[in-house]
């Protein structure tokens, strides 16, 4: 008789904060599958806060019964990254996740909102730490958004991440459409679109006519093309970029190394090979 193949290990974090929705939402999808849940997540929501750390101040951790006894569950003080790092080389000890998830995020988090994501900041501070991860999105705002329709793409984005590995060096992040009468027409591939906010600040007068500020904007996708985030949850499509950590523009270099006259070694950085990401995938981790 064959043994039974052991639970996979799954870390949950989040930047909402460990009471949002979305979190408990992407428990029970990760515990649905046999997992090991553990979850380390912000005690308050942190949402824009990047790949912000603490180094300055204490970090709080505190066991929360939220998920009920079956889910290992801990509220931290810090940041989603500072969640990733303390879940690792604390809470789990010697014990390494054969996946960690982030989210579900309430919001977009395609394009060029990945930079300012706490969601995929936790994403790919697993990914640092050489763990395979994911972070998900759901492409509605608000703590009233209906994560009805997710439970179908997650399982399968978990399920491949556990059968068939990650890519060495990167972290996925997934944007889900919000649920309309259009059935989602599947999982897509793709690149980050190119985009930014058209920011502006909206200056106010407080009551003793001191002034503030309320940042405010507009998206704009100034990316035409067929094969991005954008274009995927535009036309109802679930999308899938593989993020990395590495943000050395190679095309920088060679442009650089060609037209600066800087007083260079003749072995400069241009010339030097890189150093290789190691090859393989995150995995297959153990399967359910």
């Amino acid at each position: 008789m064959q043994a039974a193949l052991p639970r996979p290990l799954i870390l949950v974090s989040n930047d909402d904060g460990i009471t949002a929705p979305g979190i408990r939402h992407l428990v029970e999808i990760v515990h649905a599958l046999g997992a090991e849940v553990v979850v380390v997540a912000p005690d308050a929501p942190q949402s824009g806060m990047g790949h912000a750390i603490t180094i300055g101040n204490a970090l709080r951790l505190t066991k929360n019964p939220v998920f009920g006894p079956d889910i290992e569950a801990y509220e931290c003080s810090g940041t989603p990254a500072d969640c990733v790092k303390i879940a690792k080389h604390y809470v789990l000890k010697d014990r390494t996740p054969d996946l960690v998830v982030s989210g579900i995020n309430h919001g977009s988090n395609a394009s060029v909102n990945v930079l300012y994501s706490g969601t995929m900041s936790a994403a790919i501070e697993a990914a640092i730490e050489g763990l395979p991860a994911v972070g998900f999105s759901l492409c509605e705002y608000g703590p009233e958004a209906d994560f009805s329709h997710v439970a179908e793409w997650v399982t399968q984005v978990c399920r491949h991440a556990l059968d068939h590995g990650i890519p060495a060096g990167t972290a996925l992040n997934v944007n889900i459409p919000k649920k309309s009468d259009t059935p989602i027409a599947g999982l897509r591939l793709g690149r980050q679109a190119r985009a930014k906010w058209q920011e502006e600040f909206d200056r106010r007068l407080d009551p003793y006519q001191r002034p503030y500020y309320w940042l405010i904007g507009s998206f704009v996708n100034l990316d035409a093309g067929t094969d991005t985030d954008e274009w995927a949850l535009a036309n109802n499509y679930v999308s899938v970029v593989p993020c990395q950590f590495d943000l050395t523009a190679a095309h920088g270099l060679d442009q650089l190394s060609a037209n600066w006259q800087l007083p260079m070694p003749e072995a400069n950085i241009a010339a030097a090979p890189p150093q290789p990401i190691p090859s393989g995938d995150y995995g297959p981790a153990t399967q359910s």
